[in-house]
């Protein structure tokens, strides 16, 4: 027989007795002690039968969740009309429940969209906001909050790199980061290279799918997620004094600017600079004139800093031009950043 026509079976000989021995009635319907078992958590369950001894259990205790009189394999029957009327009345109650703590997540969420719940977070048209961090674990969580919400590209710079466990931290970031398809890309000093422990990292960042590239020139650390946020220091030259976090499209597309450029400027990670690219025959004058254009200013300024003539400028970059092989002042001055020239 099925476990339900066993229990069925068994509670009609309970109901003739009212309360007895559930083990006594199962062996005179010569029932296994595995069929036993199953047919008194099944009519438990149903509410048909309650546990009982000498006392007797009080249902309204047993459905607050205090123990029965489980010592005692004595039960009480219970009509099925009851059984279910009883069900019912739980069901509403644990239905309340729910339905108090659905409003309480209603009302609590209401409350953070409606006070909280920055409006340019939301819109990339919003306002700015900008928010300086000094506690280093307030910093860390909001990296860690970056990690969990940016959604398309993260961007960042690094002048100098952590620790061992700031490696750690970072790869795991990283990790999340391209597993859920964002775009990363980081741009770290050049001098990272030539240190063992940091040219490791960055090998090991390359390896999860981060986009590398290396700078002679890392104006500062900072990370963009989304165009919407930016993580970058109060103070460049002391990283330790705070940091800076901004919000909105308005203002954080400034600094995704300045990445771009940076970006643009770098060369990918790995790549080796050949001999023959030139600039190791430039004097001390033209460095300077190659610095001086690099920064924007003017023909007519680079001559009055050189003391030299405006022909004599326009001569030096066309020689400038020809020994770092370049067919434009722009691309001079990527060629000349590449080789580490505008230190």
């Amino acid at each position: 027989m099925q476990t339900t026509d066993l229990a069925l079976a068994l509670y009609q000989e309970l109901r003739v007795r009212g309360a007895s021995s559930l083990q006594d009635i199962a062996s005179e319907m010569n029932l296994s002690d595995e069929d036993t078992g199953r047919c008194r958590d099944e009519l438990l369950s149903l509410g048909l039968v309650v546990p009982t001894g000498p006392t007797h259990d009080n249902r309204l205790d047993l459905d607050a969740g205090k123990a029965s009189e489980a010592e005692s394999d004595a039960v009480t029957v219970i009509a099925p009309e009851i059984a279910l009327l009883r069900l019912l009345d739980r069901e509403r109650s644990r239905l309340r429940n729910h339905l108090d703590q659905a409003d309480r997540a209603h009302r609590t969420l209401k409350t953070l969209a409606g006070n909280f719940l920055r409006a340019d977070t939301l819109t990339r048209d919003a306002g700015v906001e900008v928010e300086i961090l000094h506690d280093y674990r307030r910093i860390q969580q909001v990296l860690e909050d970056i990690t969990d919400t940016v959604q398309r590209s993260l961007s960042s710079m690094h002048p100098v790199v952590g620790g061992r466990e700031i490696f750690a931290r970072a790869l795991s970031r990283d990790r999340r980061q391209i597993e859920n398809g964002v775009q990363v890309r980081s741009v770290f000093s050049q001098r990272l290279v030539s240190l063992p422990d940091e040219a490791q990292h960055l090998h090991a960042k390359a390896e999860l799918g981060v986009q590398v590239r290396i700078s002679p020139v890392v104006p500062m650390n900072m990370i963009i997620a989304d165009e919407q946020f930016a993580l970058l220091p109060v103070n460049p030259e002391n990283p330790p004094a705070g940091a800076i976090l901004a919000r909105g499209s308005a203002l954080v597309r400034s600094y995704q600017a300045l990445f771009e450029h940076s970006w643009h400027m770098a060369i990918p990670f790995g790549d080796q600079l050949r001999p023959d690219q030139g600039g190791d025959g430039l004097t001390e004058q033209q460095r300077a004139a190659l610095r001086m254009l690099a920064s924007g200013m003017k023909d007519e300024k680079v001559a009055r800093n050189l003391g030299v003539s405006l022909r004599t400028v326009s001569r030096m970059i066309s020689d400038l031009m020809q020994e770092l092989d370049a067919s434009s002042r722009f691309e001079a001055g990527v060629r000349a950043t590449r080789l580490g020239l505008l230190n």
